[in-house]
């Protein structure tokens, strides 16, 4: 099974002088897709680079947590608040300033990920105890009309239902014999992830932020790595051809690149 790793594979698509995509690919097909599916929903962030800006929230208040949010952080003692959502559409935990994630874990689960594998069952290496039904202490809205047994628990890894077809991960065996899983979070960072948005704070919390950062914040290897493949390309930033496993990659940690994250990291590539 298949985490938030990084399969080295890469498909790269052809640019004219101008920066955009000669021939459309399968990856910008997919994130067409899921913008349909997602066409009933209603969250607070376009997560789909295909929408118009104009469904985003652009004021910097903080999220109010829905009534099954709040069912959540009041069964688990959950008491930090939800995250404000900035005018560039960056999450700020007001506690928590080194963190900056675009997706929320609804936005990431909705546009599809994991290879639908996410929450299935397991047998933790780091606990000793087996998982299943773990899917369940998510907010329902985050989950509204996806197929659970293929696009949240599946035990079969399938590239069709991420955003960009591809696979992308490391196995939850090697994660564990790494040492970067905790018993708390026996799922891996994402799992932390859900927890945090919804209020959770723990001692892990500063380890875990360091871990997106490495991976997604402003100096972080896989944004600047894809900033850099598009810049040498000559590709425009949205052009989903140009590494689509890294652009899975980084969903997975919450983070999608935008045009303003672009032009900034694109002074800086040599």
């Amino acid at each position: 099974m298949l985490y938030s790793g990084l399969h080295h594979r890469f498909i790269t698509g052809t640019c004219d002088s101008m920066g955009k995509p000669t021939k459309v690919s399968v990856a910008a097909t997919a994130v067409k897709q899921a913008t349909k599916r997602k066409a009933t929903l209603s969250t607070s962030v376009d997560d789909s680079p295909s929408r118009g800006k104009k469904t985003r929230k652009t004021s910097e208040e903080s999220e109010s947590p829905s009534a099954f949010e709040e069912e959540i952080r009041k069964r688990e003692g959950y008491t930090a608040p939800l995250p404000k959502r900035s005018k560039k559409g960056d999450l700020i935990f007001a506690d928590s300033p080194d963190i900056r994630p675009n997706m929320t874990p609804s936005e990431v689960l909705q546009a599809g990920s994991f290879g639908g594998t996410y929450f299935r069952p397991i047998k933790s290496g780091v606990t000793g105890e087996k998982y299943s039904g773990v899917w369940k202490e998510l907010p329902k809205e985050w989950l509204q009309g996806l197929n659970i047994g293929k696009q949240i628990s599946s035990s079969v890894y399938d590239a069709e239902v991420n955003t960009y077809k591809v696979k992308c991960g490391g196995s939850l065996e090697m994660w564990e014999s790494s040492g970067w899983m905790h018993k708390q979070d026996p799922y891996g960072w994402f799992q932390w992830y859900c927890r945090f948005y919804l209020g959770r704070r723990t001692d892990d919390d500063a380890r875990q932020i360091s871990r997106w950062s490495r991976c997604a914040g402003v100096k972080g290897r896989w944004r600047n790595n894809l900033i850099a493949k598009c810049v040498r390309s000559g590709c425009a930033y949205d052009n989903f051809a140009i590494s689509p496993v890294v652009r899975q990659t980084l969903q997975h940690w919450g983070y999608r690149l935008t045009k303003e994250d672009f032009d900034k990291g694109a002074k800086r590539v040599k």
